[in-house]
This record gives C-alpha cells, sequence and structure tokens, in this order.
C-alpha cells in the first residue's frame, strides 16, 4: 500500500514579511504545492493522501480560500484525508465547521473529527488525533492509540498525528507532547504499521516508522528541509516501511552570511547574490558583519538596492548583522567637494567615528554623499 503523506499546508498564510506584490505569488505558490501534492499522488500510484495538520492557517480566513483549495483539491484523483491541527482545531469556531467548507467540500475530502479508524481506501485505515483547541493538555497521539486492537491480515493501518515529539522537545513536562516510547510500542504491538506527523516543518526522521512529513513550502529561514512530501510505501504482510522525500516547493529562504573587510568581501558577496537561482521566489535575510570603508559600503549599498530589485525580499537580519563603517579621507578625495558639502563632510566624518548614537546615521549619511557626489561627477 502506498500512499502520501504531508502536513502544514497553512493556507492563506499572511506572510507579512514579503512586500505586496511578493505576498501574493507566495500564496499562489502554496495552492501551486498543494497541486503539486495531487500529480505526485497520481505519478506515484498513491492510493490516498492523508495531511497532518494545519491544512489551514487559522480558523479565520476568507471564503474565497476555502473555495480556492477545494478548486485544488477537486483535481485530486485519490482520496484526501485532512487532520484538524493547532492552527485550524475542532474548535467551536472551527473553519471545518462553517458553511463555506460544509457546502463545497469535494467527496473524496475527509475530516478527520475523532480517532475511531477510518477507512480511506480498500485495505488502509487512518486513525487520526485531531485537536479540539490550541492548547491540549494531553498526549493526543496516545489517547488515539490507546484503544486500538492488532490490525486484521492484509490491512495497512496509518497513525496521523499533529504535534512536537517527545524526542524534540526540550520541555519533558510538556503535557501535550507526542510520547515516542508509546507511539512506538504501538507499532511494534502491531495497532498500527506506521505515524506521519505534521507541526514540525522540515522533514525529519523521528525512528524507522515514525515521520514528520514537513511543509510542502518553507515557511521559515530557521527549516532546514521543507518543500517536501513523503511517499509511503507498507506492506502489510512483512510490516516493512520505507519513505522517500519527494520535493513540490517552489520557493527558497536564504539566510547570506558573510564577514565584510574589503572590496573582494564585497566582491564575493555580490557573486554570491548573482549566483543564487529563481530570485522571483527566493527570500534573503542577510547577516553582514565587519568593518568597510564609504567608498565600500556605498558600492555595497550599490549592489543590495539593485539586487532588491530581483528578490522577493532582500533585507538585513538586524538581530545577526554588525556592519561598521571606518570613514577614510581618501574616499572623497577625489570628489572635490567644498563649501557647504566640505562642511557636512568634515562634521559627518566626525561622527562616524565616534562612538556616539548618532554614529549609525552618519556612517549612512557618509555612504548616500559619496553616492550622490561620485554619481554627479
Amino acid at each position: 500500500m502506498r500512499f502520501i503523506a504531508t502536513a502544514d499546508w497553512q493556507l492563506g498564510m499572511t506572510a507579512w514579511f514579503l512586500g505586496d506584490e511578493a505576498r501574493a505569488r507566495f500564496q499562489q505558490a502554496r495552492l501551486d504545492a498543494v497541486r503539486r501534492i495531487g500529480e505526485v499522488a497520481t505519478e506515484r500510484g498513491a492510493a490516498f493522501v492523508v495531511v497532518c495538520g494545519d491544512v489551514f492557517e487559522s480558523n479565520q480566513l476568507d471564503r474565497a480560500i476555502i473555495a480556492r483549495t477545494f478548486e485544488v483539491l477537486r483535481s485530486f484523483t485519490v482520496p484526501v484525508v485532512l487532520l484538524p491541527g493547532n492552527h485550524d482545531p475542532l474548535d467551536a469556531a472551527s473553519i471545518y465547521d462553517a458553511k463555506p467548507f460544509r457546502d463545497r467540500v469535494p467527496d473524496h475530502v475527509h475530516v478527520l473529527r475523532d480517532s475511531a479508524p477510518y477507512a480511506v481506501v480498500e485495505g488502509a485505515e487512518v486513525v487520526g488525533a485531531p485537536w479540539f483547541g490550541k492548547h491540549p493538555t494531553r498526549d493526543l497521539v496516545a489517547d488515539a492509540c490507546a484503544g486500538l486492537q492488532p490490525t486484521s491480515d492484509g490491512l495497512v493501518r496509518v497513525v496521523a498525528g499533529h504535534g512536537v515529539a517527545s524526542t524534540f522537545n526540550p520541555d519533558r513536562d510538556a503535557l501535550a507532547a507526542i510520547d515516542v516510547p508509546t507511539l512506538t510500542k504501538a507499532l511494534d504491538t502491531g495497532r498500527a504499521h506506521v505515524a506521519v506527523l505534521g507541526d514540525r516543518h522540515s522533514t525529519t526522521q523521528v525512528e524507522d516508522r515514525i515521520w514528520y512529513a514537513g511543509a510542502p513550502e518553507v515557511t521559515s529561514r530557521r527549516e532546514e528541509d521543507p518543500g517536501n512530501v513523503l511517499v509511503v510505501d507498507v506492506d502489510p504482510a512483512s510490516g516493512a516501511v520505507s519513505v522517500a522525500r519527494e520535493h513540490v516547493g517552489r520557493w527558497r529562504f536564504e539566510v547570506v552570511d558573510e564577514e565584510l573587510a574589503s572590496p573582494e568581501d564585497v566582491d564575493r558577496l555580490a557573486a554570491r547574490l548573482a549566483g543564487l537561482p529563481d530570485k522571483d521566489r527566493t527570500a534573503v535575510w542577510l547577516a553582514l558583519r565587519g568593518t568597510l570603508s564609504t567608498a565600500e559600503k556605498a558600492r555595497l549599498d550599490g549592489i543590495l538596492e539593485e539586487a532588491g530589485d530581483l528578490f522577493a525580499r532582500l533585507d538585513a537580519w538586524e538581530r545577526h548583522t554588525d556592519l561598521a563603517v571606518l570613514p577614510d579621507g581618501h574616499d572623497f578625495a577625489d570628489l572635490g567637494l567644498s563649501g557647504f558639502a566640505q562642511a557636512a563632510l568634515e562634521e559627518l566624518t566626525g561622527l562616524a567615528a565616534s562612538d556616539g548614537p548618532d554614529a549609525p546615521v552618519a556612517q549612512d549619511a557618509l555612504g548616500l554623499l559619496y553616492r550622490l557626489a561620485g554619481a554627479g561627477r
């Protein structure tokens, strides 16, 4: 039995860190990734797709997002099973109970509203651990497995959960953490064959039969391996499980970390940015450190300004940026400044070289003065 495991679609994600134009493309890309999942299911001969939580960004979304989601899901040729997670729990305001959802949900899409085994196709069951609120006080996956009996011959049973596994949770007293030993015991005793989880956006193997699918599109610069779904094969006779990653994402989040202290360092950064592919689908956070002369900083600013027109986002990661400008009299020697401009230069140079609170502003102003004076030559 082969199926596709995925999670954390978070459709309707705001992506506040992007500009309006890039944000619209990013939101469309998330729907495109879902469409690609349906194509992968068909191409790989999967019997069904299970989405392990956080299908939607929240329970309060415009009905157009629901309509567009269903339009994509109608292209799937196999059943789709949805598990409510912490972003879209089955609470009083659940999106799964909203009229736009109930009236339009395709017949082949099923929401796991309890932990009763759901016969998704002949020979396969999915046991879900849906969230009923944002702050559960129990291990929902353990509860879902507690009442299960060993599977009958020829039946594949999949556990679908959402939340942090105990092996990744620094808070050992977290009540809702998924206890890995308990889940492993359920698999060892034949009550299920494999467990697929959501909440961790990077594809992650917990154990041979326990996996996080990861988000099909990147959502954070901290994610190590996003943009995948899992193609899972289960042999009901032997209990053997094999799992393969399939990349479906199109966007990239990059942290560009560079130490800058010379013109050659600026050249290296420029080359690195130029070499990044798919710039319109790439968000870049710059972590730059070091000391540059005014001329070098001005050149850097020009490079970043031009690159910013190409990337979906290009900006400094403030907490990891510490770039100082050391004024150099040689920077302005050939610009022929006089009068007011020369007086401004001397004042700014003094401020920029100080340790006062105005030093960063003065350094930026020197760079701008250099670029403006140089452009006029």
